[in-house]
């Protein structure tokens, strides 16, 4: 019997730090090609798996997958895509099956976070329930930190080390301008139901007074008149303030105040607009001229001030994952043990998938000051070793010099391609683009006031549709997969 290809693909939001994973995949599979053939990617997530769109990773040097160790973003691309269970979605599931079998794919690693990780406990499942013979192993990555059962979770150590480095060279320069200028500096970072990014600023204070004056966790109720108060008073103490914003703070209903009413891909609630909700706010109160910013992508592609600890973990979990599967486990992931003692050291450890998927890690109370607006020493002391470290990539011209991978395909080996509902659809001429919009027409018609039936659509121009789905507001479709959906169309027809 041939030996048994890997398969790897990256999920979710990416890091400065997930293709360093990838790169530990890689090379560690590299290092036992008398037990694995070749490692497949998928192109755009467990997408690739269900298209039949593999990227051949050995058609790579070695000088360029040791060129991932510092290189951000997702190198294979990535996506938001959750499987639903066998019993709703079977065609999925035999389309998996289908392209693995095509290929002798027997080990599947997936690099993402909780809703990843339930996306390859479904798999591992999947190869039980039929009697393939497949090694399914995730491989934690997520800038929120809200994995359980680890420590801490690849991509938050660099994030937090990004943001305590801007909350406090912003403090800097507003302290600079405060008696005439700007007196309150938002700073508004991810973060849904955990505050792990948010408590990361306050990092970037070395003694009492300084920045951030205030942190915004989800595990927190907001209270305006509070907020309002403690705004007011550090004005008035300091000269300025700033403040710090995780995306999911929340009223004590669990009304998110970024709340846009939309959701994601995995049904998450869409937020954004934290900053100038707040910056308006103390506006309208007390006249304060502010400036705020939203870190963003900003503040997890940031892979030139990565952390070190980040990178050396990002790597070992991937190398791990593959140690893992080639001893014959499943359906587990390797995770971050933090050692006992003063001195900050880790190893690797494991834990079981059906602990882990879609489950959140939230920041403890004892990390979060008395009065909701701070961190404590305990904090302090959890985060400081997780930023801690330069790795810095290495340089051309004064910018990063990142590497760009070939990504040669493997000839499909199928017929056809995926014809599953919850996947992009794809179109194969301009006859059939009537039906195929039909098939997309239930996520549009919420949003657009189109016929009854889509099939009277004018279809002329091709591109007045496509721009008609990819400006349209659509539920259950966020905006990455309406474009690639529309890219789709553009490629084809």
């Amino acid at each position: 019997m041939p030996k048994r290809n890997a398969f790897y693909a990256q999920s979710g939001g990416v890091t400065a730090v997930i293709n360093a994973s990838a790169c530990g995949v890689i090379e560690t599979a590299r290092k036992h090609r008398s037990q694995i053939g070749k490692v497949y990617a998928g192109r755009n997530g467990i997408i690739g798996a269900l298209q039949e769109d593999l990227i051949d990773t050995s058609k790579e040097s070695a000088a360029a997958i040791h060129g991932l160790l510092t290189t951000p973003a997702g190198a294979f691309g990535s996506c938001r895509h959750k499987l639903k269970s066998l019993q709703e979605n079977p065609a999925e599931y035999e389309r998996l099956l289908e392209v693995f079998k095509a290929h002798n794919i027997g080990y599947f690693f997936y690099n993402g976070g909780g809703d990843s990780a339930d996306t390859c406990l479904k798999v591992s499942q999947l190869g039980q329930a039929t009697g393939y013979p497949l090694q399914a192993i995730h491989i934690p990555k997520t800038i929120d930190n809200d994995l359980p059962l680890t420590d801490n979770c690849p991509g938050f150590g660099s994030v937090a080390k990004y943001i305590a480095i801007s909350t406090r060279e912003a403090a800097m320069d507003v302290a600079s301008m405060c008696e005439t200028s700007t007196k309150v500096f938002i700073l508004e970072v991810m973060g849904r139901h955990a505050g792990w990014i948010a408590a990361a600023s306050g990092l970037a204070a070395t003694q009492k007074g300084d920045a951030p004056h205030i942190i915004l966790f989800p595990e927190i109720a907001f209270d305006r008149d509070t907020f309002m108060a403690k705004v007011q008073r550090t004005v008035k103490r300091h000269g300025y303030c700033v403040i710090v914003a995780s995306e999911g703070a929340q009223y004590k209903d669990g009304t998110f105040l970024a709340e846009s009413g939309l959701k994601d891909a995995f049904g998450h609630s869409q937020l954004g607009g934290l900053a100038p909700q707040l910056a308006q706010m103390i506006k309208l109160e007390f006249g304060y001229k502010y400036h705020w910013a939203v870190a963003d992508y900003l503040q997890r592609s940031a892979r030139h001030i990565a952390s070190q600890t980040d990178v050396d973990q990002a790597y070992a979990v991937g190398e791990a994952a593959v140690t893992f599967a080639l001893r014959g486990d499943n359906a587990i992931m390797p995770c971050i043990v933090r050692g006992k003692g003063k001195r900050y050291s880790w190893s690797i450890g494991e834990a079981s998938l059906e602990d882990v998927a879609n489950r959140e890690k939230k920041m403890p109370r004892n990390y979060i000051s008395r009065d909701g607006f701070g961190i404590t020493d305990a904090a302090n002391a959890y985060l400081t070793p997780l930023s801690a470290g330069e790795a810095y990539p290495g340089y051309r011209k004064g910018l990063p010099n990142y590497v760009r991978l070939k990504n040669i395909s493997v000839p499909r080996k199928l017929k056809t391609r995926s014809n599953c509902s919850d996947e992009p659809y794809i179109t194969t001429n301009f006859s059939r683009l009537g039906q195929d919009f039909a098939c997309c027409y239930l996520y549009t018609a919420p949003r657009l006031n189109l016929a009854t039936n889509p099939h009277e659509f004018e279809v002329k121009p091709c591109i007045a549709i496509v721009s008609l789905i990819d400006g349209a507001a659509t539920p259950g479709m966020d905006c990455a997969q309406r474009k690639f959906f529309c890219r789709q169309h553009i490629i084809v027809l």
